[in-house]
C-alpha cells in the first residue's frame, strides 16, 4: 500500500553548493551514472503507541524543517552555467507500506533500507529520500530510509534519530539553523574566504612535504576484483585502545590512527606517513546540529621515527589530527587546483565513523582471544590504496581494511588488521 505525506518549508530557493556538497558531487562523478555507492541507508523505531498518521506527520515536520531534505542539485543551463541546489517550498513524499508478516520490526526495516539505498537517486527530479513504513497488528513499528549523501552525512543521520522521538510526540522543536543556502552564502563571504584560504595554506605545506607514491615498492600482480575489504571486530581490541586512551590522554580514535599509522610506514617503507581523514566538520557548536553533509577530507603528514615508542607515535597523531581537523573546510575546486600545482594528495585514508567516540557496551571482560576477520567486499575501482574505517558498532572494536591488491595482498590486509590487535594488546599489557 502506497500513501503519501505531504510537507512544507519556510522557505524554497536556489543557490550554489557547498562546499561539503562539491565535495560529494566530486565522488560522484567517478561513478557510474546511476550508481548507489554513495546512499545511505537508515531505520528508526516508532516506540510506543503513534498510529500512521502520527508517523506521517512526524515525517512531514522532519522534511518541512530540514532543507537539504527537500533539495535537488542542478547542472547545467538550469544551474547558470555551474552546479546549484534548489529547495522545495512544499511536496509530498511517497511512503510504501511493509506487513511485518511476522519479521521483527526493525530487522525488516533495515533490510528495506537497504534495498531502498540499492538504487541511485536521480538528483536533479527526485526527492533525496526515499521512505517505507513497517506495520505490525495495524500500527507502525519502524520506518526504513535511503538518502543520498548529496543531502545528508552519518552524524546527519544521528541528528535525525536524535529528533526522531520529539517529533513522532509533536513536541516542539527548536528552529533549525543554519541551513545548507545559508551555509553557502557563508562560505562565499570574505569570512568564508579567508576560512578557505588558511586551510588550502595548510594542505599546501603538507602536500609539499609528503613521500609520492605511497608505496616505495613497485606493485605487484592484483587480484580480480582489483580492491579487497576485509574487516575485524575483536572487543580486546576496544579494551586495549580505551586503556591506552586513557592512559595516554589522547582519543580511542588517536590511539587506532597512531597505531595504523605505524605499520602504514613499515608496509610502505616510507619514515614519513601521508594520509586524508574523513573529517565531520562539526567542531563548530553552530554546524552540530545540521542535517546536511558537511564531511570534507583533511590531511595529515606524520614522521615515524625507526624504532620510535608507539606512545610517541599516538601523541603526535593526535596532535597533527587536531590540526587537520582545523583546516578541513574549503572550496574543493580550489583545493584540486592546488593538487594541479603540487601534485596528487596521499592515497591512504583514515576515517573514524562512530558518534560516541568509543564503545559504550564494550563487555566489562572482553574475550582475550583473536578478533574475527572476515570479507567485506571487492571492486574493480576505488579512489584510494589503502582505506582504514573504525566502524559504527558499539560492543566491539568494528575495523574495516581496503587496500589494492597489487600493492597489499589480501593476505597482508588480513595480517595488518591482526597487527593492530596484537600491537594495541600488547602495549596495554606492558
Amino acid at each position: 500500500m502506497i500513501v503519501t505525506a505531504e510537507f512544507s518549508g519556510a522557505r524554497s530557493g536556489q543557490g550554489p553548493l557547498t562546499w561539503g556538497q562539491r565535495a560529494i558531487w566530486r565522488l560522484t562523478e567517478w561513478l557510474p551514472p546511476g550508481d548507489p555507492y554513495f546512499n545511505l541507508p537508515w531505520a528508526l523505531p516508532v516506540h510506543g503507541k503513534p498510529d500512521l498518521p502520527a508517523v506521517l506527520a512526524a515525517l512531514s515536520r522532519l522534511i518541512g524543517r530540514h532543507e537539504s531534505l527537500r533539495t535537488n542539485w542542478l547542472a547545467g543551463p538550469e544551474a547558470q552555467g555551474g552546479m546549484a541546489q534548489r529547495v522545495a517550498g512544499e511536496g509530498r513524499l511517497t511512503v510504501e507500506l511493509v506487513d511485518a508478516a511476522g519479521a521483527r520490526p526493525r530487522t525488516l526495516a533495515g533490510e528495506i533500507a537497504a534495498e531502498l539505498a540499492g538504487k541511485g537517486f536521480d538528483y536533479a527530479n527526485e526527492p533525496p529520500v526515499r521512505c517505507s513504513v513497517v506495520m505490525d497488528g495495524g500500527r507502525p513499528r519502524a520506518v526504513a530510509f535511503a538518502f543520498t549523501h548529496m543531502a545528508v552525512d552519518g552524524l546527519a543521520l544521528d541528528v535525525i534519530a536524535g529528533e526522531w522521538p520529539r517529533l513522532l510526540s509533536g513536541e516542539p522543536l527548536p528552529r533549525a539553523a543554519p541551513q545548507p543556502l545559508d551555509l553557502a552564502a557563508e562560505e562565499r563571504s570574505p569570512e568564508g574566504a579567508a576560512r578557505g584560504e588558511r586551510a588550502l595554506r595548510y594542505w599546501r605545506a603538507a602536500l609539499d612535504r609528503m613521500p609520492r607514491p605511497l608505496f616505495a615498492a613497485p606493485p605487484g600482480v592484483p587480484e580480480e576484483p582489483r580492491f579487497v575489504k576485509l574487516g575485524m571486530e575483536s572487543a580486546a581490541l576496544g579494551a586495549a585502545a580505551t586503556r591506552l586512551a586513557a592512559r595516554w590522554a589522547v582519543s580511542t580514535s588517536s590511539v587506532l590512527l597512531g597505531a595504523y599509522a605505524a605499520l602504514l610506514s613499515r608496509l610502505t617503507g616510507r619514515g614519513t606517513v601521508a594520509l586524508q581523514l574523513i573529517v565531520g566538520n562539526r567542531h563548530d557548536p553552530r554546524l552540530a546540529p545540521m542535517v546536511a553533509t558537511l564531511v570534507q577530507d583533511g590531511i595529515l603528514v606524520l614522521d615515524v621515527a625507526p624504532g620510535a615508542p608507539l606512545a610517541e607515535v599516538v601523541r603526535d597523531a593526535h596532535r597533527g589530527v587536531l590540526a587537520s581537523y582545523r583546516h578541513a573546510r574549503y572550496d574543493p575546486a580550489a583545493q584540486r587546483a592546488l593538487i594541479g600545482e603540487t601534485g596528487p594528495p596521499p592515497t591512504a585514508y583514515f576515517n573514524d565513523v562512530r558518534v560516541t567516540g568509543g564503545w559504550p557496551n564494550l563487555p566489562p571482560r572482553p574475550p582475550a582471544g583473536p578478533g574475527r576477520i572476515f570479507p567485506v567486499g571487492a571492486w574493480p575501482e576505488v579512489d584510494a590504496e589503502v582505506f582504514c574505517t573504525v566502524g559504527p558498532a558499539t560492543h566491539t572494536c568494528r575495523l574495516d581494511l581496503l587496500a589494492d591488491t597489487a600493492l597489499l595482498p589480501r593476505e597482508a590486509i588480513e595480517a595488518t588488521l591482526r597487527e593492530v590487535e596484537t600491537l594495541l594488546v600488547s602495549e596495554e599489557n606492558t
